[in-house]
């Protein structure tokens, strides 16, 4: 392993959570809509001065795979960023990272079901767990008040897009897409412009508007977040491995909540830390302990 190639996941992890904090500054400035038909935009304009003549070669292929492709770029990249845009209207950065840490969970648990794998021991514990700490973080330390008052609208919301990217990992899984990563990537994001400019054609006019606070903003997340993010993701899965990458992040909430007290004046409550870490301590158990549920001590030795 190359000495330095564990800064390309951590790099990626620190644009993410940026990218928390610019959702949160988006959330009173443009449309949830509009900011991520413009994201698209952007970076698929970018994308397409060194991946399009790589694509155009494969068109055979790409409009084979197209179906799934624009399947999964619905999902990662139109539904996901909808969802979490309009999450950040009502729920703090700190909850939203900690609830997209759980994506690595729930591709697990996901993939019981999909792609039949055999459950873990620390699927079930790490699970639970996690399931114990997300309770007592968006019920803000009184879950049982989830019973009576339930989710709030926007962990509610967060917790639903983590669901679907981990659906969208799953099915990248499951359909080993033979494309290079970066064509895949390039179609799907055209895809989900095609999806999101009929959504931003029937915005108002005033909840798309283009200015000095929403025009930084567009920038970080078209080129930061769509560009620099993927490709240095990437690169750390060919470094170190797709599980080494996935610990990484685990270090999402702690950086998005530092970045959220110095940049957003958000306060971190007991139950962040309580809740937080419980939620992430799971997500690492089901990611560390990998013996099969049902096989005797002899067979798991064997």
């Amino acid at each position: 392993m190359p000495r330095f190639a564990f800064l390309y996941p951590l790099s990626a992890i620190l644009l993410w959570s940026g990218n928390v904090i610019v959702s949160k500054l988006s959330a009173s400035a443009i449309a949830p809509g509009a900011i991520t038909f413009y994201r698209l935009l952007l970076a698929v304009g970018l994308l397409s001065l060194f991946v399009l003549k790589g694509t155009w070669a494969n068109r055979r292929e790409v409009l084979r795979q197209l179906p799934r492709l624009f399947l999964l770029g619905c999902l990662a990249m139109a539904v996901y960023q909808c969802l979490s845009y309009w999450a950040a209207e009502t729920s703090s950065a700190t909850n939203m990272a900690v609830l997209t840490a759980l994506a690595p969970l729930l591709t697990l648990l996901l993939s019981v079901a999909l792609l039949r794998e055999r459950p873990t021991l620390g699927m079930l514990f790490g699970g639970a767990l996690s399931l114990l700490g997300v309770a007592w973080l968006v019920g803000r330390g009184q879950p049982l008040q989830l019973w009576a008052g339930g989710v709030h609208l926007g962990d509610g919301l967060m917790l639903l897009a983590s669901l679907l990217y981990a659906l969208y990992s799953v099915l990248l899984r499951k359909w080993a897409i033979p494309l290079p990563a970066w064509q895949s990537t390039y179609v799907q994001a055209l895809s989900a412009l095609a999806v999101m400019a009929c959504v931003f054609a029937g915005l108002p006019t005033g909840s798309a508007r283009l200015n000095a606070t929403t025009m930084p903003l567009i920038l970080y997340a078209g080129v930061l977040a769509s560009v620099l993010l993927p490709f240095l993701w990437i690169q750390g899965v060919a470094a170190i491995g797709p599980s080494r990458c996935s610990i990484f992040m685990n270090l999402l909430p702690l950086l998005t909540a530092l970045l959220a007290v110095l940049m957003l004046g958000e306060r971190l409550h007991g139950y962040h830390l309580a809740g937080g870490g419980a939620a992430l301590a799971g997500v690492v158990l089901a990611q560390a302990w990998r013996r099969p549920l049902g096989r005797t001590g002899g067979q798991a030795r064997g």
